[in-house]
Protein backbone atom coordinates (compact mmCIF):
# COMPACT_ATOMS: atom_id res chain seq x y z
CA UNK A 1 0.00 0.00 0.00
CA UNK A 2 1.40 3.39 -1.01
CA UNK A 3 0.31 6.72 0.44
CA UNK A 4 -0.16 9.46 -2.17
CA UNK A 5 1.12 12.94 -1.31
CA UNK A 6 -0.22 16.28 -2.58
CA UNK A 7 1.77 19.33 -1.53
CA UNK A 8 0.08 22.52 -0.40
CA UNK A 9 1.44 25.97 -1.25
CA UNK A 10 4.38 27.14 0.86
CA UNK A 11 1.97 29.11 3.01
CA UNK A 12 -1.79 29.11 3.33
CA UNK A 13 -4.14 31.66 4.84
CA UNK A 14 -6.56 30.92 7.63
CA UNK A 15 -10.26 30.96 6.79
CA UNK A 16 -11.97 34.33 7.47
CA UNK A 17 -13.51 33.21 10.77
CA UNK A 18 -10.10 32.71 12.43
CA UNK A 19 -7.40 35.14 13.44
CA UNK A 20 -5.17 35.90 10.45
CA UNK A 21 -1.88 34.07 10.44
CA UNK A 22 0.32 32.36 7.90
CA UNK A 23 0.66 28.60 8.27
CA UNK A 24 3.71 26.57 7.24
CA UNK A 25 3.51 24.30 4.24
CA UNK A 26 1.82 20.98 4.80
CA UNK A 27 1.13 17.92 2.66
CA UNK A 28 -2.23 16.34 1.89
CA UNK A 29 -1.95 12.57 2.04
CA UNK A 30 -4.25 9.82 0.73
CA UNK A 31 -3.60 6.62 2.69
CA UNK A 32 -5.02 3.27 1.56
CA UNK A 33 -6.72 1.20 4.26
CA UNK A 34 -9.03 -1.83 4.09
CA UNK A 35 -12.14 -0.47 2.35
CA UNK A 36 -10.91 2.87 1.02
CA UNK A 37 -8.53 5.75 1.67
CA UNK A 38 -7.99 8.02 4.64
CA UNK A 39 -7.21 11.70 4.17
CA UNK A 40 -4.48 13.19 6.33
CA UNK A 41 -2.41 16.35 6.55
CA UNK A 42 1.26 16.15 7.46
CA UNK A 43 3.07 18.94 9.29
CA UNK A 44 6.81 18.83 9.92
CA UNK A 45 9.54 16.23 9.42
CA UNK A 46 10.68 15.43 12.94
CA UNK A 47 11.63 12.05 14.38
CA UNK A 48 8.62 11.75 16.71
CA UNK A 49 5.36 10.83 14.90
CA UNK A 50 2.27 12.47 16.40
CA UNK A 51 -1.10 11.16 15.16
CA UNK A 52 -4.01 13.57 15.74
CA UNK A 53 -7.56 12.21 15.66
CA UNK A 54 -10.69 14.36 15.68
CA UNK A 55 -14.03 13.59 17.30
CA UNK A 56 -17.60 13.19 16.13
CA UNK A 57 -18.93 16.03 13.98
CA UNK A 58 -15.45 17.44 13.30
CA UNK A 59 -12.50 16.48 11.10
CA UNK A 60 -8.76 16.98 10.70
CA UNK A 61 -9.65 20.67 10.31
CA UNK A 62 -9.94 20.69 14.11
CA UNK A 63 -6.12 20.63 14.33
CA UNK A 64 -5.47 23.57 11.95
CA UNK A 65 -4.14 25.84 14.74
CA UNK A 66 -2.50 23.13 16.85
CA UNK A 67 -0.34 21.24 14.36
CA UNK A 68 1.49 24.32 12.95
CA UNK A 69 2.35 25.45 16.51
CA UNK A 70 4.14 22.19 17.35
CA UNK A 71 7.97 21.93 17.27
CA UNK A 72 7.95 20.68 13.69
CA UNK A 73 11.70 20.13 13.62
CA UNK A 74 11.20 17.51 16.33
CA UNK A 75 7.80 15.99 15.53
CA UNK A 76 5.87 15.04 12.44
CA UNK A 77 2.18 15.64 13.02
CA UNK A 78 -0.38 13.62 11.06
CA UNK A 79 -3.92 15.04 11.35
CA UNK A 80 -6.15 12.26 10.04
CA UNK A 81 -9.80 12.12 9.00
CA UNK A 82 -11.36 8.93 10.34
CA UNK A 83 -12.93 6.74 7.66
CA UNK A 84 -16.27 8.20 6.59
CA UNK A 85 -15.44 11.59 8.10
CA UNK A 86 -13.99 14.76 6.60
CA UNK A 87 -12.28 14.12 3.27
CA UNK A 88 -11.74 10.40 3.84
CA UNK A 89 -13.64 7.88 1.75
CA UNK A 90 -17.12 6.79 2.79
CA UNK A 91 -17.31 3.29 1.28
CA UNK A 92 -20.70 1.62 0.93
CA UNK A 93 -21.25 -0.75 3.84
CA UNK A 94 -18.00 0.47 5.39
CA UNK A 95 -17.24 -0.27 9.04
CA UNK A 96 -17.22 2.98 11.02
CA UNK A 97 -17.32 1.72 14.62
CA UNK A 98 -14.55 2.37 17.13
CA UNK A 99 -12.81 -1.01 16.74
CA UNK A 100 -12.85 -0.68 12.95
CA UNK A 101 -11.54 2.90 13.07
CA UNK A 102 -8.67 1.76 15.32
CA UNK A 103 -7.80 -0.89 12.73
CA UNK A 104 -7.88 1.66 9.88
CA UNK A 105 -5.64 4.04 11.86
CA UNK A 106 -3.16 1.23 12.51
CA UNK A 107 -3.17 0.29 8.83
CA UNK A 108 -2.54 3.92 7.94
CA UNK A 109 0.40 4.02 10.36
CA UNK A 110 1.83 0.91 8.71
CA UNK A 111 1.41 2.42 5.23
CA UNK A 112 3.23 5.55 6.44
CA UNK A 113 6.02 3.42 7.98
CA UNK A 114 5.16 4.64 11.48
CA UNK A 115 6.16 1.93 13.92
CA UNK A 116 5.19 3.73 17.13
CA UNK A 117 3.57 7.11 17.65
CA UNK A 118 2.15 9.40 20.25
CA UNK A 119 -1.58 9.36 19.47
CA UNK A 120 -3.95 12.17 20.46
CA UNK A 121 -7.72 11.85 20.23
CA UNK A 122 -10.74 14.03 21.02
CA UNK A 123 -14.01 12.38 22.26
CA UNK A 124 -14.70 9.75 19.53
CA UNK A 125 -11.04 10.01 18.51
CA UNK A 126 -10.08 9.37 22.14
CA UNK A 127 -12.20 6.19 22.13
CA UNK A 128 -10.43 5.05 18.94
CA UNK A 129 -7.08 5.91 20.50
CA UNK A 130 -7.82 3.92 23.67
CA UNK A 131 -8.89 0.93 21.61
CA UNK A 132 -5.69 1.05 19.55
CA UNK A 133 -3.49 1.43 22.63
CA UNK A 134 -5.23 -1.41 24.50
CA UNK A 135 -5.28 -3.91 21.63
CA UNK A 136 -1.99 -2.96 19.93
CA UNK A 137 0.15 -1.50 22.73
CA UNK A 138 3.38 -1.90 20.75
CA UNK A 139 2.17 0.75 18.28
CA UNK A 140 1.56 3.53 20.82
CA UNK A 141 4.44 5.36 22.48
CA UNK A 142 2.33 8.04 24.19
CA UNK A 143 -1.36 8.70 24.60
CA UNK A 144 -3.32 11.93 25.05
CA UNK A 145 -7.04 11.44 25.62
CA UNK A 146 -9.07 14.64 25.33
CA UNK A 147 -12.62 14.33 26.72
CA UNK A 148 -12.64 10.52 26.53
CA UNK A 149 -15.76 8.45 27.20
CA UNK A 150 -15.83 6.67 30.57
CA UNK A 151 -14.51 3.09 30.83
CA UNK A 152 -16.88 0.51 29.39
CA UNK A 153 -18.42 3.01 27.00
CA UNK A 154 -17.53 4.47 23.62
CA UNK A 155 -20.88 6.11 22.95
CA UNK A 156 -20.86 9.27 25.03
CA UNK A 157 -23.57 11.71 26.01
CA UNK A 158 -22.76 13.88 22.99
CA UNK A 159 -23.84 11.10 20.63
CA UNK A 160 -26.95 10.52 22.71
CA UNK A 161 -27.76 14.21 22.30
CA UNK A 162 -27.09 14.01 18.57
CA UNK A 163 -29.55 11.12 18.37
CA UNK A 164 -32.21 13.24 20.07
CA UNK A 165 -31.52 16.14 17.71
CA UNK A 166 -31.78 14.04 14.56
CA UNK A 167 -34.88 12.31 15.89
CA UNK A 168 -36.54 15.70 16.26
CA UNK A 169 -35.21 17.45 13.16
CA UNK A 170 -34.32 14.68 10.69
CA UNK A 171 -37.21 15.38 8.30
CA UNK A 172 -36.42 19.05 7.82
CA UNK A 173 -32.67 18.41 7.87
CA UNK A 174 -32.84 15.96 4.99
CA UNK A 175 -34.94 18.32 2.88
CA UNK A 176 -32.29 21.04 2.58
CA UNK A 177 -28.76 21.20 1.19
CA UNK A 178 -27.34 22.42 4.50
CA UNK A 179 -29.34 20.28 6.89
CA UNK A 180 -26.24 18.86 8.57
CA UNK A 181 -25.37 22.31 9.92
CA UNK A 182 -28.75 22.46 11.66
CA UNK A 183 -28.19 19.21 13.57
CA UNK A 184 -24.48 19.78 14.20
CA UNK A 185 -24.77 23.39 15.39
CA UNK A 186 -26.10 22.60 18.91
CA UNK A 187 -23.47 19.89 19.38
CA UNK A 188 -20.57 22.06 18.19
CA UNK A 189 -21.75 25.09 20.16
CA UNK A 190 -21.84 23.06 23.38
CA UNK A 191 -18.37 21.77 22.55
CA UNK A 192 -16.70 25.15 23.04
CA UNK A 193 -16.42 27.41 26.07
CA UNK A 194 -18.69 30.13 24.64
CA UNK A 195 -21.05 30.37 21.63
CA UNK A 196 -18.88 33.13 20.11
CA UNK A 197 -16.15 30.52 19.60
CA UNK A 198 -18.39 28.59 17.19
CA UNK A 199 -19.79 31.11 14.65
CA UNK A 200 -22.02 30.03 11.79
CA UNK A 201 -19.14 30.01 9.28
CA UNK A 202 -17.20 27.58 11.43
CA UNK A 203 -20.25 25.33 11.85
CA UNK A 204 -20.67 25.40 8.06
CA UNK A 205 -17.03 24.37 7.60
CA UNK A 206 -17.44 21.34 9.85
CA UNK A 207 -20.75 20.45 8.19
CA UNK A 208 -19.32 20.81 4.64
CA UNK A 209 -18.55 17.07 4.16
CA UNK A 210 -22.22 16.30 4.87
CA UNK A 211 -23.93 18.72 2.47
CA UNK A 212 -27.24 17.50 1.06
CA UNK A 213 -29.82 14.93 2.18
CA UNK A 214 -27.45 11.99 1.72
CA UNK A 215 -24.87 13.79 3.85
CA UNK A 216 -27.25 14.03 6.80
CA UNK A 217 -28.11 10.35 6.50
CA UNK A 218 -24.41 9.46 6.35
CA UNK A 219 -23.74 11.54 9.46
CA UNK A 220 -26.50 9.64 11.22
CA UNK A 221 -25.01 6.33 10.02
CA UNK A 222 -21.62 7.33 11.48
CA UNK A 223 -23.27 8.06 14.82
CA UNK A 224 -25.21 4.78 14.78
CA UNK A 225 -22.01 2.83 14.08
CA UNK A 226 -20.56 3.88 17.45
CA UNK A 227 -21.83 1.37 19.99
CA UNK A 228 -20.71 0.24 23.42
CA UNK A 229 -20.17 -3.26 22.03
CA UNK A 230 -16.63 -2.16 21.14
CA UNK A 231 -15.89 -1.45 24.80
CA UNK A 232 -17.38 -4.54 26.43
CA UNK A 233 -14.19 -6.61 26.47
CA UNK A 234 -11.66 -3.80 26.16
CA UNK A 235 -9.08 -4.00 28.94
CA UNK A 236 -7.61 -0.52 29.49
CA UNK A 237 -5.15 -2.11 31.91
CA UNK A 238 -3.26 -3.44 28.87
CA UNK A 239 -2.27 0.08 27.86
CA UNK A 240 1.48 0.52 28.35
CA UNK A 241 1.87 3.97 26.81
CA UNK A 242 2.52 7.06 28.91
CA UNK A 243 -0.99 8.48 29.16
CA UNK A 244 -2.49 11.90 29.76
CA UNK A 245 -6.22 12.37 30.28
CA UNK A 246 -7.19 15.93 29.39
CA UNK A 247 -10.49 17.77 29.74
CA UNK A 248 -11.57 21.33 29.26
CA UNK A 249 -12.69 23.07 32.44
CA UNK A 250 -16.07 23.82 30.81
CA UNK A 251 -16.56 20.44 29.12
CA UNK A 252 -20.31 19.81 28.99
CA UNK A 253 -20.03 16.02 28.68
CA UNK A 254 -16.77 14.68 30.17
CA UNK A 255 -17.05 15.34 33.89
CA UNK A 256 -14.09 15.41 36.30
CA UNK A 257 -15.34 12.07 37.63
CA UNK A 258 -15.35 10.58 34.11
CA UNK A 259 -11.78 11.74 33.49
CA UNK A 260 -10.69 10.33 36.85
CA UNK A 261 -12.29 6.96 36.04
CA UNK A 262 -10.35 6.73 32.78
CA UNK A 263 -7.11 7.67 34.53
CA UNK A 264 -7.74 5.01 37.19
CA UNK A 265 -8.34 2.35 34.52
CA UNK A 266 -5.16 3.17 32.56
CA UNK A 267 -1.97 2.31 34.49
CA UNK A 268 -0.01 5.39 35.51
CA UNK A 269 -2.26 7.86 33.69
CA UNK A 270 -2.24 11.53 34.65
CA UNK A 271 -5.22 13.93 34.60
CA UNK A 272 -5.02 17.61 33.69
CA UNK A 273 -7.60 20.32 33.13
CA UNK A 274 -7.37 23.10 30.55
CA UNK A 275 -8.78 26.35 31.99
CA UNK A 276 -11.51 28.22 30.11
CA UNK A 277 -11.90 25.49 27.51
CA UNK A 278 -14.79 23.26 26.54
CA UNK A 279 -14.83 19.80 24.98
CA UNK A 280 -13.13 20.99 21.79
CA UNK A 281 -9.86 21.98 23.42
CA UNK A 282 -8.13 22.43 20.00
CA UNK A 283 -10.67 25.18 19.21
CA UNK A 284 -10.64 26.93 22.60
CA UNK A 285 -6.96 26.64 23.56
CA UNK A 286 -4.84 25.68 20.52
CA UNK A 287 -1.60 27.30 21.71
CA UNK A 288 -1.84 25.83 25.22
CA UNK A 289 -2.58 22.40 23.74
CA UNK A 290 0.32 22.62 21.28
CA UNK A 291 2.67 23.52 24.13
CA UNK A 292 1.40 20.62 26.21
CA UNK A 293 1.77 18.16 23.32
CA UNK A 294 5.30 19.40 22.66
CA UNK A 295 6.19 18.51 26.25
CA UNK A 296 4.35 15.20 26.05
CA UNK A 297 6.17 14.05 22.90
CA UNK A 298 9.86 13.98 23.86
CA UNK A 299 12.48 12.95 21.30
CA UNK A 300 12.40 9.23 20.60
CA UNK A 301 15.49 7.09 20.91
CA UNK A 302 16.61 5.85 17.52
CA UNK A 303 15.57 2.33 18.53
CA UNK A 304 12.06 3.60 19.31
CA UNK A 305 11.56 5.65 16.18
CA UNK A 306 11.49 2.85 13.59
CA UNK A 307 10.89 -0.51 15.27
CA UNK A 308 9.95 -3.54 13.24
CA UNK A 309 6.35 -3.06 12.20
CA UNK A 310 3.99 -5.46 14.03
CA UNK A 311 1.99 -7.86 11.89
CA UNK A 312 -1.66 -8.49 12.65
CA UNK A 313 -2.74 -12.10 12.92
CA UNK A 314 -6.41 -11.44 13.70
Amino acid sequence: MIARIYRSPSTVHRPPFTTYRLLPRFDHIRIPVGPGELHAERFGFGDHPLVLLHGFGTSSFLWRRVAPALPLGRVTAWAMDLLGHGESDRPANGAFGVAAQALWVEQAMTSLRIGRATVVGVDLGAAVTMHLAATRPARVYGLVLISPPPPGHVRGEDLAEFGRLTGTHLFEATRGMFGAAAVLRPLLSRGVASPEAMPDKLVARYAAPFVGPDGVRHLQALANAVTDDDAEELDLGRITARTLVLRGERDAWCTPADAARVATAVPGAEVRTVPLAGRLVPEDAPDALASLLADWAPPLRSSDATPELPVRTD
